[in-house]
């Protein structure tokens, strides 16, 4: 079986675009904190998008979907499931939640990892919760038009268990003893996840998981209001390329993660620019006419009302169509198609 050595890694050289990105990350989360600081009353309906749309995406990007309806009420646990996809949604949100919650009392270690997959699985009978798998399994990518291919094969059943101890013990050591910068480590970690493969199904989300996880614990906290997991599945292409390009060699310890490593930063990044982005909008508090305008002027092309319900999170869907309407009557926005189907762009 392969090494692990975290310290070792934090011996090495990083490039300037590595060290540009790990220095906006800590620039943005002082921002943050400034926001939080405020507590404007946007902040838990932030919370509230962006747990159903990590909750979407992330089981989305493994193929598993039910309808937005149906999401929101088993997010929110206005319903049960009703089905097996509705089952692994609402065990994402369960485990989701336990993060949020109480990511403080979850240290990082096999047996917590254990548990939190036993807890993904916690609607439905399935003897592989909360334990790894007893079957050799593929990495394996599937494309828009249906087809798919064999990515990766991860380590053996009977390695499996000893690596995944491995890992946890070396993230801790090297970042409590400051060996390794966090912000490194948590992808280094996350890349060396999954490519040990620990479970015969739930890999991938168990991954998002962890991330949300590692970055609470580090003190960044920006995965509780943007979702990171939706923007990955909004370029998943870009995802495999980069976890994909960063396995090569990796079972002789010759892989280059550093491909993975920016595809992560350059993901906590953009949400941390997220972030702030809709806390402009909100804050001073301004009528909600223009707190939609403040959103229509961030879109470029073609944009649809829930667009600007995730800009404007504290605006009910009555103001928000309120102040489309008007926007559109004063000329400085136009109209298109009708029902669902409709859009909006912005006028010069």
């Amino acid at each position: 079986m392969r090494e692990f050595n975290y310290r070792k890694i934090g011996e090495r050289s990083w490039d300037s675009e590595t060290l540009s990105l790990i220095a906006a990350i800590y620039k943005e989360a002082g921002k943050q904190e400034l926001f939080l600081a405020k507590s404007p009353e946007s902040l838990d309906r932030l919370v509230e998008i962006a747990k159903i749309q990590s909750t979407e995406a992330s089981n989305a990007i493994e193929g598993i979907v039910t309808t937005n309806l149906r999401l929101r009420q088993l997010v929110e646990e206005k319903t049960t499931p009703k089905n097996r996809a509705e089952e692994e949604i609402a065990g994402y949100k369960d485990v989701l939640s336990l993060i949020h919650e109480s990511y403080e009392a979850i240290p990082l270690s096999k047996n917590h990892i254990l548990q939190l997959h036993k807890i993904l699985y916690n609607h439905m009978n399935n003897p592989i919760a909360g334990r790894t798998k007893d079957v050799q399994n593929y990495i394996s990518a599937t494309y828009p038009d249906g087809s798919s291919r064999i990515l990766f094969t991860p380590l053996e059943p009977y390695e499996t268990e000893e690596a995944l101890e491995r890992i946890c013990e070396e993230f801790n050591r090297a970042v409590g003893n400051m060996e390794l910068e966090p912000l490194l480590a948590i992808p280094i970690f996350i890349h060396d996840f999954l490519c040990i493969h620990p479970f015969n199904d739930g890999n991938g989300r168990m991954s998002r998981l962890l991330t949300t996880l590692l970055l609470y614990r580090s003190g960044f906290f920006v995965s509780k209001y943007i979702s990171l997991e939706a923007k990955i599945n909004k370029h998943k292409d870009l995802y495999y390329e980069a976890l994909q390009e960063s396995q090569y060699g990796w079972h002789e310890g010759k892989e280059d993660f550093m491909p993975f490593v920016k595809y992560l930063l350059g993901i906590i990044l953009s949400a941390y620019r997220d972030f702030e982005d809709r806390m402009e909008i909100v804050q001073p508090k301004v009528p909600s006419k223009e707190m939609v305008r403040k959103a229509v002027l961030q879109k470029i092309g073609y944009f649809t009302k829930q667009d600007i319900r995730e800009l404007c999170p504290s605006l009910s869907i009555s103001s928000i169509e309120g102040g489309l309407r008007e926007l559109v009557a004063e000329g400085a926005i136009r109209r298109e198609g009708q029902g669902k189907s409709t859009r909006y762009a912005r006028l010069h």
